[in-house]
């Protein structure tokens, strides 16, 4: 039930790290996004760099847990105008019970962070609630908890208990609890680069790492362009296209563009197309590092005019990215429920201008890091109702390597964050394939 510490920092990384839960909890930014334009973090080295990221994104996985044993050691709730308070003594108590950080470290560096965040006329409570949770930690880490629902937005809990059934939410809900693992995909000699970087070949074909392995950018082979990072589920629908060798194949809402380098690897003729020019800048320069080509248009797709029909389209369209709280626990408390009617929307549209845009005979995969129906079956059913021309190609679990329970009983590819729990899970990711009759 406890994480590991990648050893104790000082004081400047825990505030670090208070800025980063304020940004996603108090001020709905995405924490990819605060990590990146926090001015704390640059000056910081880098083990305490990674233990503000591991502390932030500890407290928001097990959230729900932390918020329960904070209530059971205070005599009334904080009043609204202390959320600075609840920050500080949710960062000290996740330490306290998940980072196995010593009590007088833990303590003692959070409530000095009281006059700092002008809460310090509030030390004594901090200080007292802290203690007490060190005292009293295995009772408050009661063993019946249901920890999965504990720690998961109720709404999105519901939702995947409605859609999977009890256990499976379970499941789902427990495998976001831990640090996930780091997976790569190589553009060549995958066994050899297992070897070098002391990482399991999965059947699937991706290599992975443990958690906790620091800057990939210091990892063998990122230099030369070896490989690049792309969770073993998000690795899966592009290889749904089979063969694509000197193939012309679009590649849509292509940033940051792992599948665009897995299908320029694999000798296809890529045209990405994304509505981001930052995102497609950010593509460029991945392609760069891995000496890889494709061709890039910066262009909204539904209104987009191509200049030829390819008979192999990607669409791995936006989406509430469910499927990746493992990896991204801040979604959890970034999304909300009208946000899933509103992908759904946008997706739909999405779908008919790429099927309208496909050659005859061509095959279209559509894709989505979402564990919401509405995002992923539902629109491929509402597309093939919509138009006789397109037809359902199902999904062999051994052409891709993955558990049989990963496809669905209509044959779509349907990972969840639980399948291979022995080998550190997956991603949620649901895709399917089509052919243009």
């Amino acid at each position: 039930m406890t994480e590991t510490d990648p050893q104790p920092a000082g004081r400047e990384a825990r505030r670090a790290a208070f800025d980063l839960l304020r940004h996603v909890v108090r001020k709905g930014r995405a924490l990819e996004d605060a990590l990146a334009d926090n001015p704390r973090l640059s000056g910081l080295p880098p083990r305490d760099r990674a233990f503000a990221r591991h502390l932030t994104a500890t407290t928001l996985r097990r959230l729900g847990q932390v918020d329960a044993a904070i209530a059971a050691c205070l005599d009334r709730p904080l009043k609204g105008k202390l959320n600075a308070v609840q920050d500080l003594l949710r960062l000290g108590a996740a330490q306290l019970l998940f980072l196995q950080v010593p009590a007088h470290a833990a303590v003692d560096q959070t409530v000095g962070l009281a006059t700092g965040v002008r809460v310090g006329p509030h030390k004594g409570l901090l200080n007292a609630v802290l203690r007490r949770i060190d005292r009293e930690r295995d009772g408050l880490l009661d063993a019946q908890q249901d920890i999965g629902a504990l720690n998961a937005p109720d709404w999105l809990y519901t939702r995947w208990t409605r859609t999977y059934g009890a256990a499976t939410a379970q499941a789902i809900a427990q495998a976001h609890l831990a640090e996930p693992p780091l997976d790569l995909t190589v553009g060549d000699d995958p066994d050899g680069w297992a070897q070098r970087l002391d990482a399991r070949r999965l059947p699937s074909g991706s290599l992975r790492l443990a958690s906790g392995t620091g800057d990939v950018r210091r990892l063998p082979g990122y230099d030369a362009g070896a490989w690049w990072v792309q969770d073993a589920a998000a690795a899966l629908p592009a290889r749904l296209l089979g063969d694509v060798s000197e193939r012309r194949v679009f590649d849509l809402c292509a940033a940051p563009g792992g599948k665009t380098a897995q299908l320029a690897a694999a000798g296809a003729h890529v045209m990405a197309v994304d509505r981001s020019a930052e995102r497609l800048r950010q593509l460029e320069g991945n392609l760069q590092r891995l000496s890889l080509v494709a061709a890039t248009v910066q262009a909204e797709v539904e209104s987009w005019t191509p200049p030829d029909r390819p008979d192999a389209i990607l669409l791995d369209a936006p989406c509430t990215a469910t499927g990746t709280l493992r990896r991204h626990p801040d979604i959890a408390y970034l999304k909300r429920p009208e946000d899933v009617a509103r992908m759904a929307d946008l997706q739909a549209r999405l779908l008919a201008a790429a099927a309208e845009m496909l050659a005859p005979g061509g095959t279209l995969i559509y894709a989505v890091c979402s564990l919401e129906p509405e995002e992923g079956i539902e629109r491929v059913e509402a597309l093939l109702a919509a138009r006789g021309d397109l037809a359902r190609v199902p999904v062999d679990a051994a052409e891709l390597g993955v558990p049989a329970e990963a496809v669905s009983g209509a044959g779509d590819l349907r990972t969840l964050p639980c399948h291979w729990a022995e080998l550190g899970g997956l991603d949620g990711f649901y895709a399917a394939r089509l052919r243009k009759t």
